[in-house]
């Protein structure tokens, strides 16, 4: 079953980016089923946060997409190379979004490989926010459609318990402290598909 559409209307990106751990992405692109455990996400908290594109309420054609209503998803193109799959969080006008950064990919293997180029080491398939969306087929063609819809969507999965969740700073941002550290960023501890680093 679909997480509701209120799972994700909640003003809290952090607690959200953690009670996402363990929830099940599914995609159906070209007609191909994937799925996988969310099991590694970074938390945004829209116009307070340098990491943001919506730092300080900025507005872009880019970004406009993270003032909807939560619940739909955020798509941009990284380094002009990557694509990288966001959930928009809050209310509308509220621009909050949670990163998946990796999945433990369950179904749909076979279609993650050809679609990676990856046919020797399923660790590397979703191990990373780009990894993760060219395995899925996900695309910027893909911004702005609902979690409710029947391409991209996010369903219950196991319950992580708070023990086994790590936090940590965020990848790749060259930003002023304390967003530069800040720890915003969520794993499931031990789990071998986390991207690096894993400290």
């Amino acid at each position: 079953m679909k997480l509701p559409a209120d799972f994700y209307l909640r003003e809290d990106p952090c607690i959200i980016s953690k009670e996402l751990l363990g929830k099940t992405l599914f995609s159906r692109v070209d007609d191909q089923l994937c799925c996988g455990i969310i099991v590694e996400t970074e938390a945004y908290m829209g116009p307070v946060d340098r990491g943001s594109h919506a730092w300080n309420l900025k507005r872009t054609p880019r970004n406009e997409i993270m003032y909807s209503t939560g619940g739909v998803v955020y798509m941009y193109i990284c380094y002009g190379i990557h694509d990288m799959l966001n959930v928009v969080t809050g209310p509308a006008e509220t621009p909050h979004a949670v990163l998946i950064r990796a999945v433990e990919p369950v179904s749909g293997i076979e279609i993650m490989r050809e679609r990676r180029g990856v046919i020797n080491n399923d660790f590397r398939l979703c191990q990373g926010p780009g990894a993760l969306a060219k395995a899925f087929g996900l695309q910027k063609i893909h911004n702005g459609l609902s979690l409710q819809h029947d391409t991209i969507w996010i369903e219950e999965g196991a319950e992580v318990e708070e023990s086994r969740i790590v936090t940590a700073s965020r990848v790749g941002l060259n930003i002023e402290e304390p967003y530069k550290s800040i720890p915003w960023r969520y794993y499931i501890k031990g789990n071998k598909f986390v991207s690096k680093p894993r400290t």
